[in-house]
């Protein structure tokens, strides 16, 4: 469904990836791993049409992407699931979903019982001013309002950041469910527990390059894990 060939992106003179490549098939979940500073967000960002310079190639199924702007790659399919929420603290919970559906024609009803039954925190909420969430419930409220342009790819950038062991528990299951409903997604986590067991595949990012993509069940056996970003970036130095 998604393809990089040769992605190149920057905010200024220096780049920040460097001819990234990577793949997820249809109704794939699959985990983009690394240290901070890797270039996580900005290869989510470069996806999404808000990073100013890009080169390269970014398609979905076969679309090319790379020229089109923000509003038109949400029309394409693609949501975004930001790191930090980012949820309009004085608008309700309603509200806040309704701005993710504004692109969808016609009636939005199902997507909110959709996004409701998913998280039913939400629909107790649905009149609070999102402010007022607590930080989990915000969480549930950034996925939601990404879920409510019924996208066909969904990226989740850091979606378990400072949340209580509780509700990531709820969360991963919500996503659990909308994995198993056939829905494609690309996770940046940096909880490799998590990543690993999410996703079938995962890749390594290190200093703006791929240098790593295997099965996550061949690298959860790996007993040296948490020691191979460091080789990695060793490794990517020389």
């Amino acid at each position: 469904m998604l393809r990089l060939a040769d992605l190149s992106a920057s905010y200024g003179a220096a780049p920040v990836l460097q001819g990234v490549g990577l793949h997820v098939d249809k109704g794939e979940s699959v985990a983009l791993l690394g240290p901070n500073g890797a270039g996580k967000s900005t290869l989510l960002a470069a996806i999404t049409g808000t990073v100013p310079r890009r080169s390269g190639g970014i398609a979905l199924d076969g679309i090319d992407l790379l020229e089109k702007q923000s509003h038109d790659i949400v029309s394409q399919g693609v949501a975004l699931v930001p790191e930090g929420r980012l949820v309009f603290a004085p608008f309700s919970v309603e509200d806040n979903l309704r701005l993710g559906a504004i692109r969808l024609k016609g009636s939005v009803k199902e997507r909110y019982e959709f996004v409701y039954d998913l998280f039913p925190k939400l629909a107790e909420r649905s009149r609070q001013p999102a402010g007022t969430l607590s930080g989990g419930e915000q969480q549930m409220l950034a996925i939601g309002r990404a879920l409510m342009s019924a996208p066909r790819l969904l990226l989740l950038d850091e979606p378990f950041l400072g949340l209580s062991p509780l509700i990531v528990v709820q969360i991963r299951q919500s996503l659990e469910k909308l994995r198993a409903s056939g829905l494609t997604m690309l996770i940046v986590e940096q909880k490799l527990d998590i990543a690993l067991a999410f996703a079938q595949r995962a890749y390594v990012l290190i200093k703006g390059r791929v240098v790593l993509e295997a099965p996550t069940a061949r690298l959860a056996e790996r007993t040296d894990l948490s020691d191979l970003y460091f080789s990695l970036a060793t490794s990517s130095s020389a």
